[in-house]
């Protein structure tokens, strides 16, 4: 009968310098892959001076409070040509809207933003004079009705 023995390799220090190398490597690589989609990604600052806007803070939380006591409820859409359409009602009644302007900029940022003109659709609301290409759109609106003015911002696909 003959026994064959197994020779085993013994475990040295080349091998574990080659595990932590290479799990170090990995650990390295996916953080590099991670820092570089999120760079890719933010399109940014989100203001100018946040010192000034830390300032204006306690001015804008007043113009808001003032807006909510308007009690609108905005409606803010693409339409099937794409065009931003806004409506505006009070307690379940359609307002009509005196004037609006808007602005469109990509929500990450890479695109500029654009001001994009807004004109009466004839039932009290309001309609874009043109239409948003394919993507996600970031509409900031200022609305004006009967000398109240309100701010809305509203994501759009």
């Amino acid at each position: 009968m003959s026994t064959h023995a197994a020779t085993s390799k013994p475990f040295t220090g080349w091998h574990m310098a080659a595990i932590l190398i290479g799990f170090f490597a990995i650990v390295m690589a996916v953080n590099f892959t991670m820092a570089r989609l999120a760079y890719s990604s933010f399109g940014g600052k989100v203001v100018e001076n946040s010192y000034v806007a830390s300032q204006q803070f306690n001015d804008q939380l007043a113009r808001a409070e003032a807006q909510d006591q308007l009690g609108w409820e905005p409606s803010i859409w693409l339409d099937r040509t794409r065009h931003v359409r806004v409506t505006l009602t009070r307690q379940g009644q359609k307002l009509t809207i005196t004037s609006a302007t808007a602005s469109v900029s990509h929500p990450l940022g890479r695109l500029p933003s654009q001001a994009m003109a807004m004109v009466g659709d004839g039932q009290g609301g309001m309609i874009s004079t043109r239409a948003l290409p394919q993507g996600r759109w970031r509409v900031d609106l200022a609305v004006d009705q009967s000398g109240n003015h309100a701010r809305y911002r509203s994501d759009l696909k």
